[in-house]
């Protein structure tokens, strides 16, 4: 088994590269989170990490789920070019925001029991799980578009 040469440079530009795009994935999950927070009641973050209720998580879970499948994709289907292609992850990204935002504001609208009450039940809800699958379905949807 032989593993090639590596050239330094080859390396130093694939951490470079690496870096990068990390750092523009976790930008599209903190955008993520912050549009979560806005369409969800009250504030997610003290939803979930010191209240501890446990359908805020579920829903905080399924979404960065979904965005890690849409960033993974951009990523992977991105331009060769280093730029291009962080621009491409980029802007495919925030799109993939854009549209589980979307598909949160459909889900309220036309799911019985709005995310309001979801949210703000102390025990699990079975709504929450439904809620969170159908975002997770929706950014594979939105993945594969993007392919």
């Amino acid at each position: 088994m032989t593993f090639g040469t590596l050239d330094g440079s080859e390396l130093g530009d694939g951490v470079v590269a690496t870096l990068l795009y990390f750092v523009v994935g976790v930008a599209v999950l903190g955008l993520g989170f912050l549009a979560l927070d806005l369409l969800t009641p009250g504030n997610l973050r003290r939803q979930v990490y010191t209240d501890r209720k446990p359908n805020a998580a579920i829903l905080l879970a399924a979404n960065h789920l979904a965005l890690a499948v849409i960033v993974v994709t951009a990523i992977m289907t991105s331009s060769d070019s280093l730029l291009q292609g962080l621009v491409d992850s980029a802007v495919y990204g925030v799109l993939g925001v854009v549209l589980q935002a979307v598909a949160l504001r459909v889900l309220d609208a036309f799911v019985p029991g709005h995310l309001r009450a979801i949210v703000d039940e102390e025990r699990m809800s079975g709504a929450a799980w439904a809620v969170a699958a159908s975002l997770l379905a929706i950014g594979v949807v939105n993945a594969a578009a993007l392919s």
